[in-house]
Order: C-alpha cells, then structure tokens, then sequence
C-alpha cells in the first residue's frame, strides 16, 4: 500500500515536471532572470530623471511622490525617505489632502518593512476628510495590515480578531470603489480568499487576469495569489504557472518585496527540480536584502537553508555515488550475513524457552541502537578521513614542488659558482606566510566538514564572550585549538607544535576560554566533540 502511494506520488511529480507549458515558461523567466541587470538599470534612469526635475519643480511633491512609487516596493530605505519628504511638503504647504495622502503612503511602507504597530500609528492621524481616492488606499493598507498581521503572528487568540478587522477595512474599500472596475474586483477577490472562499476567489482573480489590461505590479500580485490558491487545490502545474507568472511580472518592474520567486522556488524544491529551486532562492534572498524589509528575510532565510543543504548533499552524493554504490553493496551484504545469524541464533533461543523472549528483544534492541551510534561514528571518522587524506595530499604534493624548485634553484646557484646568492635564495622563503596559507587551508577544509562549528561554538559563551571573527578570517587561534582537539588531538604538546606556540600558551588559551564558557570546566572538550561533522 505505502509503495503503491510513493509510486503515485514519483509518478505525479513526474507528470509536473513534464508539462510543456509550465516547462517553457520557466524557461522563459530563466532567461527574463539573466536581464535583471537591464530592468535595474532601467529603474534607475528612471529614478534619476525624476530627481533631476526636484531641483526645476516649484512644487515638489508630487515629484516626490513619482520617485516614492517607483522606490515604494523596490527600496525600503528610500521609499521611506521620500514618504517623509512628502510629508514635510505637505506640512509646509499647510495642504490636509497632501497630508493625508503622504500619511498613507508612509504607512503602506512601514507596513512593507514589517512595522505593522508604526503603521497602524500613522494611519490613525489621518484625517478622514479626504477625496474618495485616498479613502480608499487607507482602507486597502488598514486592511492589508490586519490581514499580514494574521500571517505574520499566526496566533489563535487573535486571528479571528484581525481577520475581521481586515474585512472590515477591505467592505469599506469596496463602498467606495467603483463597481466593475479591477480595482472593485482585487478588493472583492481578497476579502473572499480571506474568508476562506476559496472558489469564489478563483474565479474572481482568474476573471481580472482575463478581462482587464494589467500592469506588471498588479499581474505579480493576482498571478501570486491565483497561484497559492492552485496549489491549496493540488493544481501544481497551474500554481508553477501562475507564480512563473508573477515572477516574471515582478522581475520586469524590478519589484524586490514580493514573494513570488521564493515561493515558486520552494514548490520546484518540493517536486524535485533542486537546481532551479537553488537559483531562485538564492535570487530570493538577493531582493530580500536589496529591499531591506526584515520580515521578508526572514521568510526567505527559513527556506533558503533548506533548499541550499539539499543541493549541497545532491553534489556530494554524485561526485561519490560510484564508490558509494560498492561501499554499501558490501557493508549491506555483511550486515545481512550478521543479522541473518543474529536472527537465526534469536530463534532457536526463542523456540528454547519462552521465558527468554523480553530478554532476547530487549538485547536485540540494545544491539540495533549500539550498531546505530557505532555506524554514526564511523561514517563521521570516514568522511574526515577521506576529506583528510585529499588535504594531507594535496598539501604535501604542493611542498613537494616548492622543494624541488628550492632544489633546483640551489643547484643552479651551485653550478654557477654563485654561492652568495644561494643566501638569497634561501632569505626568499617566508615561513610566516607558507604557516597561514597551512592554517588557511586547515580552516577551510574544517569548515567543510563542520561548517555550524563557529556557531556552535559561541553558542557556549554569553553574548559579550562569544567569538567575533575578522573580516577574511575562517578561524582563529582560539577556535584552531578547539578545532583540532575536535578532530581527535587532545595532547597540548601536539596542538604546540601544530600550532608553533608554547606548550604553557596552549594551555593558558585553553583555560581562559573555559573559564568564560557556560559549559562546566571538566564538561566544556565533551560539548566540543558532540557537535557533528555535515
């Protein structure tokens, strides 16, 4: 039963993946992607004009409301900037429809950042004598901010609560806009999908992107949403499509706030399409921080490590997988040989007497989680040991071409009679420099191997005793002691000379740096060798 479900699922994903349309657009945002370049700079031509024309305006705001819309969901830092700008050009010209529209627009930009409590304030000293217009663009951010709100906190207590404040707010859109228009329809689309209807806004978002001329903005955000929906459905081949969409839209009008690319990243993740999941994250994680929104890095780094690791096992896994294959064939095969006379011996004990059956599970068990832990530690030593073994190698093989190019160069000078610059030759050689490049190379492979060490490192320290590394430095000397005695080298006269420091400094290192350790004294090497290798 389980593997006829697994199959149907194989089979499924298979079917996805095949879909020629969803195939060719992907392709298609693939290439839209290689351009980002060209829209960026596009964008800030733009941008540049616009400030251009604030020095010649004698009314200023609205300048500086064109260049807040084009910095609105492209920069935070600046669209805040020049929200500002507009409010102290509001102030000064004592215009409460320019006050009230900069408010607005200023909230809808906290709201961006995450500062749902900052918006909420700035939206409460509107003043509500204001054109239909901006009427509505408070209700649309109120409502908005209600409903991230629920997705951003994710509480029970007080979903409901917010849920209906947003709908509220989103009516109140609805009163004031006109029927008919895509305006009328992405309010009454919202509200739906925010009270659960889920068909009726299907129906309702896939009306707009048929029967209205939409700008880019505006497919991103109903092609995203139609997108979530498909795929609340099980319609995958429809939800990849809908967010190709969206992020196509997106990367033309270089919008860097939406979720659309992350989104689709972590679908294609899900059906196994791991190389473009990679990509799409990693870009992901490029507009997050270009942005500068928190909240969105946050949704983007609780993805990104996941699709990341599983792409780096998938690399690992293929440059090993022959040796692997006859590795496993082998170590399989003795441990069926094992566990067939383990088993057999069990029963004729079992067919003895009855009476030995609970002491005979409960030693199987012990043996089951023994062999366990035996074959977690082992696989851990293996893998340090071929990452080892290629680095002694590699290390000795690169020695041994500066020694015989030293050879060679001492030979020459010999042959030559030039016995003064033999000095020369020899004053060239910089034991400091060939010492870091060795602990370089050291730390590198390390971190290879236990790339969460730092981390887990510091994470025995309080805050002001924790490690800070300088910029270009993998290790240092206090975590390179550590290090080592992580890879098994716990004698202080070994590190010394690894290290070229007195015995007495190793020492001394070490007891300063368990002294501040949260870890007890006698416990603090254990916790050092507990964290595990990648």
């Amino acid at each position: 039963m389980r593997l006829g479900i697994i199959l149907l699922l194989f089979l499924s994903v298979t079917a996805v993946r095949a879909t020629p349309k969803t195939d060719s657009l992907l392709l298609k945002l693939d290439s839209l992607l290689k351009q980002r370049d060209f829209f960026l700079q596009k964008k800030e031509n733009r941008i540049a004009l616009l400030k251009e024309q604030v020095k010649l305006s004698p009314d200023r705001f609205y300048i500086y409301e064109k260049i807040y819309e084009e910095y609105k969901s492209f920069i935070y830092d600046s669209a805040f900037s020049y929200a500002r700008k507009m409010q102290a050009e509001a102030y000064r010209s004592n215009d409460p429809i320019k006050i009230a529209s900069s408010k607005v627009k200023l909230s809808f930009v906290l709201l961006s950042s995450g500062m749902f409590n900052e918006a909420l304030d700035t939206l409460l000293t509107v003043n509500r004598n204001i054109p239909d217009s901006i009427d509505i663009a408070y209700y649309s951010v109120l409502s908005r901010t209600y409903y991230d709100l629920v997705d951003f906190n994710r509480d029970n207590y007080y979903t409901e609560r917010y849920t209906n404040l947003g709908n509220l707010y989103v009516d109140s859109a609805l009163v004031l806009s006109k029927k008919g228009t895509k305006q009328y329809y992405l309010f009454k689309a919202l509200k739906h999908l925010r009270m659960e209807q889920i068909d009726s806004a299907q129906q309702v978002y896939e009306y707009i992107l048929s029967s209205f001329k939409l700008t880019d903005p505006e497919i991103g955000i109903a092609a995203s949403t139609l997108g979530y929906i498909y795929q609340r459905k099980s319609r995958i081949s429809d939800a990849i499509e809908m967010l190709t969409l969206s992020s196509m839209a997106d990367n033309r009008a270089c919008i860097k706030e939406a979720l659309a690319l992350l989104n689709l990243a972590d679908l294609l993740y899900n059906i196994g399409d791991l190389t473009r999941a990679y990509e799409y994250v990693k870009l992901a994680m490029d507009d997050a921080n270009f942005y500068g929104a928190r909240h969105r890095k946050i949704q983007v780094a609780a993805v990104f490590p996941i699709i990341e690791g599983n792409r780096l096992d998938t690399v690992e896994h293929q440059r090993k997988v022959l040796a692997g294959y006859a590795i496993a064939i082998t170590i399989l095969t003795i441990l069926t040989i094992i566990f067939a006379v383990i088993i057999y011996k069990q029963f004729k004990k079992l067919k003895e007497a009855d009476k030995r059956i609970k002491l005979a599970n409960t030693n199987l068990q012990n043996a089951n989680t023994l062999l366990q832990e035996v074959n977690t530690h082992l696989l851990e030593a293996n893998k340090i040991k071929e990452e080892y073994i290629g680095y002694y190698f590699n290390i000795n093989s690169e020695y041994l071409v500066k020694i015989e190019a030293f050879k060679q160069a001492i030979e020459n000078k010999l042959l030559l009679k030039k016995f003064d610059d033999i000095r020369f030759v020899v004053n060239n050689i910089n034991l400091k420099r060939e010492r870091e490049e060795l602990y370089f190379s050291f730390d590198k492979i390390f971190l290879k191997l236990f790339p969460d060490f730092v981390t887990t490192f510091n994470s025995y320290f309080p805050e002001e005793d924790q490690v800070v590394l300088k910029d270009g430095q993998l290790l240092n000397m206090e975590l390179r002691i550590f290090a080592l005695i992580r890879m098994g080298i716990h004698d202080n006269e070994k590190i010394s000379k690894i290290l070229n420091y007195s015995i007495n400094t190793i020492y001394n290192y070490k007891a300063r740096i368990k002294s501040k350790s949260l870890v007890p004294n006698d416990e603090f090497e254990q916790k050092i060798m507990e964290i595990k290798a990648l």
